[in-house]
């Protein structure tokens, strides 16, 4: 098997310069699932603890409006992975499966040297290794992922292999994966691990320590998961110190979606929204070796982290298709305080529903007893067509962000366009689209937003593998 050209060329830059692989950093990409802007300390919730994020936000660089790409979990997952909207991957809602063709941060990154590492929610696609889009398939060298979210004592497939372990999935994700890096900490290759939590998402039976630390509140269950996954992270951004390796990682926290209380959404609505209160989520990047600390304003989401991790390892990409993201450097380093535009999109087509502990138990026994998979389908589902959507049935809800102005466009009985100012209104709620005063704002960003559902559109049809 011939070794990938960019990593030839690589080792080629290598022996001339006497630069090594470790010189690059190490990458750890961290996500919470269901936790909103405004679910941390540092960000101002008056009664959740989650000191070790507050201690992140305290020494890193923060974002202050950041998004995921969708207000829904499997749609961002795909934009984290490919740096590109999820409609144009085909996973327009939860629990639909990327498209195989797609080029992955992780394949890009194991090309170029890294070792590469899946844990916890993957929920993108098969957790059976033959699949083309089960981690292994997707770039990872090793995996134990749960196939939506899972709680306690759940069944996961290690490199194809499943397996119930005991103990919270929050903790078993962050065990997982700080038995990765202490395997690969010493090798010749950087690492690229990723830890997708399955909490905070409900019915919330982690439990905190003490377990009744929020007994008497509102959204207790909510509450506790989110400190469960707090006290989680704070061991792996330890355990980076301990292995003496914290200085040239880079260590990426956010959320999959908006939160689950609307109070402390950070925005209008929650999860499963456009409003802001669905989108915005916390985000911390932390690298000591070159990031300083600080705080932007700046507009970004998911799409972004591809490109930027690529810059940032000195990676140049392999992918053809066009990315939604943009490479975040200048941002982080003060250089620039405006991104161009951003677009959103939900509710074209309905979920998919994925009941991770029942479909990999299942898998499990049939692995024990020898008998073929009792979930064929799962394999290969739906990746392999390409049904023709119109270009002009632009059905849902999308938002055009051009910092500060947002446009909604909502299809439902009859096209109805939101136009917000957003620092002036940050609760999205005072519509100025009939504002004769806006007339030519509002055109220009209607024909900027359709323009760009229309080559999502050409996306989601195959456009893009067709050379």
């Amino acid at each position: 098997m011939s070794m990938p050209i960019s990593r030839v060329m690589f080792i080629v830059f290598c022996a001339v310069s006497s630069v090594c692989w470790a010189a690059r950093p190490n990458i750890i990409l961290v996500m919470a699932d269901d936790q909103g802007w405004g679910d941390t300390g540092y960000n101002g919730h008056p009664i959740v603890k989650t000191p070790n994020l507050d201690a992140m936000a305290g020494a890193a660089f923060v974002f202050d409006r950041f998004y995921a790409a969708a207000p829904v979990c499997s749609p961002t997952r795909g934009s984290v992975l490919t740096g590109r909207h999820p409609f144009r991957i085909k996973i327009t809602n939860h629990g639909r499966y990327m498209r195989p063709q797609e080029i992955t941060i992780a394949e890009e990154l194991k090309a170029s040297g890294y070792v590469t590492g899946m844990f916890g929610k993957w929920h993108v696609g098969s957790a059976q290794a033959e699949s083309p889009v089960s981690p292994g398939g997707s770039g990872f060298d090793e995996w134990c992922i749960g196939l939506n979210f899972f709680d306690n004592d759940p069944y996961l497939s290690r490199n194809g292999k499943v397996e119930q372990i005991k103990g919270r999935g929050s903790d078993i994700t962050i065990d997982e994966t700080i038995a990765f890096l202490r395997k690969h900490k010493d090798g010749d290759s950087p690492i690229f691990a990723i830890a997708w939590f399955p909490s905070p998402h409900d019915p919330h039976r982690e439990k905190p320590d003490p377990e009744n630390l929020y007994a008497g509140q509102k959204k207790a269950g909510y509450l506790g998961e989110i400190t469960v996954l707090d006290t989680a992270f704070g061991r792996l951004r330890s355990e980076l110190r301990k292995l003496e390796i914290a200085d040239n990682t880079i260590l990426w926290y956010c959320s999959d979606n908006g939160g689950l209380d609307a109070a402390t959404s950070g925005g209008r609505a929650r999860k499963g929204s456009i409003y802001e209160g669905g989108l915005r989520v916390p985000s911390i990047i932390e690298w000591p070796a070159s990031i300083k600390p600080g705080r932007t304003a700046v507009p970004a989401n998911t799409s972004d982290m591809l490109p930027t991790l690529l810059a940032m390892a000195k990676v140049q990409r392999s992918g053809k298709p066009a990315l939604d993201g943009i490479d975040l450097s200048d941002v982080i380093a003060g250089k620039v305080s405006k991104r161009p535009p951003m677009g959103f999109w939900h509710g074209f087509q309905g979920g998919q529903g994925t009941w991770s502990d029942r479909i990999l138990k299942a898998i499990m026994e049939a692995q024990q007893a020898g008998k073929p998979t009792p979930h064929p389908e799962r394999l290969k589902k739906d990746i392999g067509t390409f049904p023709q959507f119109s270009e002009t049935k632009l059905r849902g809800h999308a938002a055009l962000l051009d910092w500060p102005w947002k446009l909604h466009s909502i299809h439902a009985k009859k096209l109805n366009y939101q136009l917000y100012n957003l620092s002036s209104d940050p609760m999205e709620s005072k519509n100025l689209a009939a504002n004769p005063e806006h007339r030519e704002r509002l055109d220009g960003m209607q024909k900027k937003l359709n323009d760009w559902q229309v080559s999502v559109i050409r996306s989601l049809n195959g456009k893009d593998y067709e050379k």
